[in-house]
């Protein structure tokens, strides 16, 4: 079998993501609970797998989006719950799907912050601005483009929040690097995601089906503290909250851009698309 480039990585993710996005739309639950799901890898010892993946694991938080938002959460935590926003805040979503951890952001950072939601994926860009819509939510936006390659200026940003999507990438050094690029100094870092256990078998690993399912893709700890300090990130948190398969668990995982640290000049001058 020949090796997957990134780009082939990339566009079964897309294809995945944008199957969910269209069964949300048209009401066939595009979350874990449907067949649809992207990031929905079963635990063994869980009968359902939209027990450790999906909108079921917001709990309160979920009022704070609309219900279709919530059923189209592929997500493996909730980093809005450790991530500690304030009022006037800007923070970034990497791959916000459905946009519930950006609806979430927006309404904690109040009318004088702000909320970005970044995804590849036409289909859920469209839902997510549905729903920011459907919700009222006016300092919510969404953009377009790749987390290896984030469309915003250096130091823009507060906050940089993921759920359970930084392990579908091929390149995860270089979506850490860009991370800390937009990052303000002193900005944090607090998303969920899989880590996968030190003996994870390379036939798991192989798997695409399982990559695109969040599974295979994913760091073990040790390669993700090296990826964040290499990123030049500092006060490296990982804490496994729950099993999602035999070789993995879901952790957040949080660290911060040191305050002394200049933003370095980057081609990024500007809000891309």
């Amino acid at each position: 079998m020949a090796e997957l480039t990134e780009t082939d990585v990339r566009e079964l993710v897309r294809d995945r993501y944008a199957a969910a996005a269209r069964a949300s739309a048209e009401g066939r639950g595009g979350g874990c609970g449907g067949a649809a799901g992207a990031c929905c890898g079963p635990a063994p010892e869980a009968p359902r797998s939209d027990q450790v993946f999906g909108g079921t694991l917001y709990g309160r938080d979920a009022d704070a989006a609309p219900p279709a938002a919530v059923e189209a959460s592929l997500g493996c935590g909730v980093p809005t719950a450790v991530a500690d926003l304030h009022e006037g805040e800007t923070v970034l979503d990497l791959g916000s799907g459905g946009g519930v951890d950006v609806l979430i952001s927006a309404r904690r950072v109040g009318p004088t912050g702000k909320a970005i939601g970044l995804d590849m994926t036409d289909e859920m860009l469209k839902l997510a601005r549905a729903n920011a819509a459907d919700a009222g939510v006016e300092n919510a936006e969404f953009v377009k483009g790749y987390m290896e390659d984030i469309p915003l200026p250096d130091g823009s940003v507060d906050v940089v929040i993921s759920n359970c999507v930084i392990n579908l990438s091929a390149d995860k050094q270089k979506v850490l690097r860009e991370a800390a690029r937009v990052l303000r100094p002193g900005g944090r870092f607090a998303v969920s995601d899989v880590i996968a256990d030190p003996d994870m078998d390379e036939a798991t690993r192989a798997d695409m089906e399982q990559w695109t399912g969040c599974i295979a893709g994913a760091l073990t700890r040790t390669e993700f503290e090296r990826a964040l300090a290499d990123a030049g990130l500092v006060d490296v948190e990982i804490h496994e909250t729950h099993r999602v398969h035999e070789h993995a668990g879901s952790a957040i995982v949080r660290a911060r851009k040191p305050a002394g640290r200049p933003t370095l000049t980057s081609r990024r001058d500007t809000r891309g698309g």
